[in-house]
C-alpha cells in the first residue's frame, strides 16, 4: 500500500469515529437540553470536516507532476493542514461565544448519568483516535495526519471543559463552564498556531535542512572541490534539494554525471524525505590544471576517443601524449583532420601546452562478442608478458574480436601492493608493446594491475 493511500485510510477510520461521536453528543444534547453537549457535538462535526479535508487534499496531492505543475501537487496537502488550523480557531470562536453567553444567561440543564457516559466515551475515543493519527503520521511522515492528531487531542480538553460545566450544573456553579471555557479557548488558539507555524514554513519555502549539513556530505564525494551553495524546500517527506557545487574546469559530461549521481545517492543516504537532487556544475578556475580531464573534454566535443593520456612536464612547459580513437569507416585523411584540429584545440586552452603527440587508431566496436577459442592467442600472450614481467600473478586473460578483423587483448595482474604506480604503469606499457609485436594480429592490449589481496 502507498503512503498517501495510508493516509487516507487513517482518515477514513477517523471521519467514521467522528461522526458517532458527534451524533451521540448533539443527540443527548438535545435530549437534555445541554447546550454545552450540543455545542461539542458540533465541534466533532468540524472534526469530521477536517477529515473530509484532510479526504480531498491528499487525493489531489497524489496527482504525479504535471505541464502546470512540475513540482507535483503536495502542497495541496500543505493547504489543507491550514483548512485544520482554521477549524481549529472557528472552534475556539465558538466556545468564546458559548462562554460569554452562559456568564450572561445562565442555563438549568438536566444533566443525567447519560450525560457523563456519553462525555466519558467522547474523551477515551479522542485519545485513542489522537495516539493512533499521531503514531500513523510520525511512521508515514505525514504532516496532515500530525496536524489533525493536534486537533484531535484538543476535543479531549473541549470535553473535559464539557463535563466540568455538566458538574457545575449539578452543583449549582453555573459560572465554572463559561471560565473553563475560556481557558480551553487558549488551548485551542496554542495548538492553532502551531499548525498555521508548521504549514506557513512550508508554503513560504523554509529550508527542512540544515544547508552546513548538506555541505558536508557533498564535499565527501569526489571530484567535488568545494559546495557554493544549498538550497531546500518542500514538507519533510518530499524535499526538492539544490547544489551549486565546484568542480575541475574540463570535466566531461560523462564524469560530471557520474558525481551527480554519487552526490545524489549520499545526501538520500544521510537525509529522510528526498524527493529530488538537482546539481549544478560551477568552473574551478583556481586549481591546478588536469590534463586528462581537458583532453576527454575536447575529445567529447568531436566524437573522439582518448586514454593513456600522459602529461610530460618540461621546463618550460607541458608535452601532451595520448592514444585517439577514431570511426574504423574513417579515411587516414578524415582521421588525421579532425584529430589535428583536436590537438589544435588543447594547445588553445593552455599556454603551457608546448605540443600534442597522438597516435591514432580504430574505436573498438563495443558489440563484438568475446571469441572463447583463441587459446593459442591466450597462451603467446601470456609467454611474452612473462618476458618481460615473470610471475604467476597473471590471470583473467580476454580475447576481443576487434572491427578491423584483429583482436583486443584484456588481462590482469597482480603485483606488490607496494609498488608505485608509476611503476606498475610503465611494466604495463612494456608488456602490450611486447605482445603487440610478438602478436601482429593483436591491435590493443589493456593490462589491469592489483595488489595480490584482491585475489
Amino acid at each position: 500500500m502507498t503512503r498517501l493511500a495510508s493516509v487516507r485510510r487513517v482518515l477514513w477510520r477517523t471521519l467514521l469515529l467522528n461522526l458517532i461521536v458527534a451524533a451521540a453528543k448533539v443527540t443527548t444534547g438535545l435530549l437534555t437540553a445541554s447546550l454545552a453537549m450540543v455545542a461539542d457535538g458540533i465541534h466533532s462535526v468540524l472534526d469530521g470536516a477536517a477529515n473530509v479535508a484532510g479526504l480531498v487534499g491528499t487525493t489531489a496531492a497524489a496527482q504525479p507532476p504535471d505541464e502546470d505543475h512540475p513540482y507535483g501537487h503536495r502542497r495541496i496537502e500543505t493547504l489543507t493542514s491550514l483548512l485544520i488550523g482554521g477549524a481549529l480557531l472557528l472552534t475556539a470562536w465558538e466556545i468564546v461565544q458559548a462562554g460569554v453567553n452562559r456568564l450572561a444567561q445562565p442555563i438549568a440543564a438536566n444533566i443525567t448519568t447519560v450525560n457523563f457516559v456519553v462525555m466519558g466515551v467522547s474523551v477515551l475515543v479522542s485519545l485513542v483516535v489522537s495516539r493512533y493519527e499521531r503514531r500513523a503520521g510520525l511512521e508515514l511522515n505525514s504532516e496532515l495526519l500530525l496536524a489533525d492528531s493536534e486537533h484531535t487531542r484538543s476535543d479531549v480538553w473541549v470535553s473535559l471543559t464539557v463535563i466540568g460545566s455538566l458538574v457545575a450544573a449539578r452543583l449549582g456553579l453555573n459560572w465554572v463552564d463559561p471560565a473553563a471555557a475560556l481557558v480551553v479557548v487558549g488551548i485551542i488558539g496554542w495548538t492553532a498556531w502551531q499548525v498555521f507555524r508548521r504549514s506557513a514554513a512550508i508554503l513560504i519555502d523554509r529550508a527542512p535542512l540544515d544547508s552546513d549539513q548538506v555541505s558536508r556530505v557533498v564535499e565527501e564525494v569526489a571530484g567535488v572541490q568545494s559546495v557554493e551553495r544549498v538550497r531546500s524546500r518542500g514538507p519533510a517527506d518530499s524535499v526538492h534539494l539544490d547544489v551549486d557545487v565546484a568542480v575541475a574546469a574540463p570535466m566531461t559530461a560523462s564524469h560530471s554525471a557520474a558525481v551527480e549521481r554519487e552526490i545524489a545517492q549520499q545526501v538520500r543516504d544521510r537525509f529522510e524525505g528526498i524527493y529530488e537532487v538537482q546539481v549544478r556544475f560551477v568552473p574551478h578556475q583556481s586549481m591546478g590544471t588536469n590534463y586528462t580531464l581537458m583532453a576527454r573534454a575536447e575529445a567529447d566535443a568531436l566524437g573522439l576517443g582518448v586514454h593513456e593520456v600522459i602529461a610530460a612536464r618540461e621546463p618550460d612547459g607541458v608535452r601532451l601524449k595520448m592514444h585517439v580513437e577514431v570511426q574504423p569507416s574513417l579515411s587516414v585523411r578524415e582521421a588525421h583532420r579532425i584529430v589535428t584540429d583536436f590537438e589544435n584545440r588543447l594547445r588553445g586552452q593552455s599556454a603551457e601546452i608546448l605540443d600534442v603527440i597522438t597516435h591514432i587508431e580504430p574505436a573498438p566496436d563495443s558489440e563484438q562478442p568475446a571469441i572463447t577459442s583463441a587459446a593459442g592467442l591466450v597462451t603467446r600472450a601470456l609467454l611474452a608478458a612473462n618476458a618481460v614481467y615473470p610471475c604467476d600473478g597473471w590471470h583473467d586473460v580476454t580475447v576481443f574480436m576487434e572491427a578491423d578483423g584483429g583482436y583486443a587483448i584484456t588481462m590482469h595482474c597482480y603485483v606488490p601492493g607496494e609498488m608505485t604506480m608509476h611503476t606498475a604503469h610503465h611494466m604495463a606499457e612494456e608488456v602490450e608493446t611486447q605482445i603487440r609485436a610478438a602478436i601482429p594480429q593483436v591491435h590493443r592490449v589493456t593490462i589491469h594491475t592489483e595488489p595480490p589481496e584482491a585475489r
